[in-house]
């Protein structure tokens, strides 16, 4: 990988913060590991080797008649009847470290529901017997997912906004810190949950509506730098040479303006999950049964008796965010002009 001088520096200060390098590794470690969560939390085995033939059920669905069943139906393949088919021709099947996906249901608990943390359930069961642990690691995967969406869309449509404001200035720059002002004083949190609730939310509902917000947060950093960089000397050199506004403000204007930008990428990637995370709790997010990280704060809020559920959501919450904002501390100070 080429790097210029300044961006080898760049690096080089980034990967001098331990905290910040180490929390980095750590994070993408446990991002890819989510993303791979039917490989490890399944109620369906990864692969079977029956009669002959290899099959792939947590890839695909397979009735029952394939095993020599009677029903056209999917295989449960926890269900005694199907596994004394598998018996019956020696099959072979290797299923996932954590035998349970984020909606099935533990039925063999000796306690009643949210059972406590056991050999079975790692980190216990929540009130409807679904295995923590397995909710958890889904939880995280979406909850990064609709973070990273929605970190990407909200800054795409804010560094639009604040180069045409600060390249431009004048009327456009006007009517458009005036439409902020009014836009940014409106209480967002009740606005989601008064839309949230003329529809039923799911992920890209959700999305759209955060995104009619959150995309604030980078204008008045671009449009400073744009404010700076258009009455510069290579600027007015290249508007001399005929080139075109779009040309110079996202060719000679924007590369600068992208230095600060980074810098709130990881805070806007918080306050996304944090976001979300408060929506869930409050009933307003994600529909119900989905694996939420704020679903299982209102189940550790409404079942004292059971701190395994707070605190398995409080230690994936905090464990998140201190990576991110670890994260986004050494990525300020590499990209901070002064040093």
């Amino acid at each position: 990988m080429n790097l210029s001088p300044l961006n080898r520096r760049r690096f080089e200060r980034f990967k001098a913060n331990k905290r910040g390098w180490w929390s980095l590794w750590l994070f993408l470690v446990l991002f890819v590991l989510s993303l791979g969560a039917e490989l490890i939390a399944n109620d369906k085995p990864l692969a079977v080797h029956f009669d002959g033939g290899w099959y792939f059920p947590a890839l695909k669905r397979y009735p029952e008649t394939t095993f020599g069943g009677e029903f056209p139906l999917e295989a449960n393949y926890k269900s005694p009847y199907i596994q004394e088919l598998l018996k019956a021709k020696d099959a072979w099947t290797l299923w996932a470290p954590i035998p349970f996906s984020y909606q099935s249901i533990n039925y063999d608990l000796k306690v009643p529901a949210p059972a406590p943390p056991s050999s079975t359930n790692l980190l216990g069961t929540d009130d409807q017997g679904r295995d923590v642990l397995a909710r958890v690691i889904y939880g995280f995967r979406v909850s990064v997912l609709f973070a990273l969406t929605l970190t990407v869309l909200s800054s795409i449509i804010g560094v639009i906004a604040g180069a045409l404001q600060g390249f431009y200035g004048g009327w456009v720059d006007l009517a458009g810190q005036r439409f902020l002002e009014i836009w940014s004083g409106l209480p967002v949190l009740y606005l989601l949950i008064i839309l949230a609730s003329f529809v039923q939310p799911n992920f890209w509902w959700l999305l759209g509506i955060m995104l009619l917000f959150s995309w604030m947060s980078l204008v008045d950093v671009v449009r400073a730098e744009f404010l700076r960089g258009r009455n510069l000397e290579y600027v007015r050199a290249a508007r001399a040479l005929g080139m075109q506004n779009g040309a110079i403000m996202f060719r000679h204007i924007l590369p600068n303006a992208m230095v600060s930008t980074m810098t709130f990428l990881p805070f806007i990637l918080t306050g996304a999950i944090g976001t979300l995370t408060a929506l869930d709790f409050l009933g307003f997010g994600l529909p119900a049964g989905s694996p939420s990280l704020g679903e299982l704060v209102a189940q550790g809020k409404s079942n004292l008796q059971a701190p395994w559920l707070g605190m398995s959501a409080f230690a994936v919450l905090a464990i998140m965010l201190s990576l991110l904002v670890f994260i986004g501390e050494s990525a300020r100070d590499a990209f901070d002009p002064r040093k």
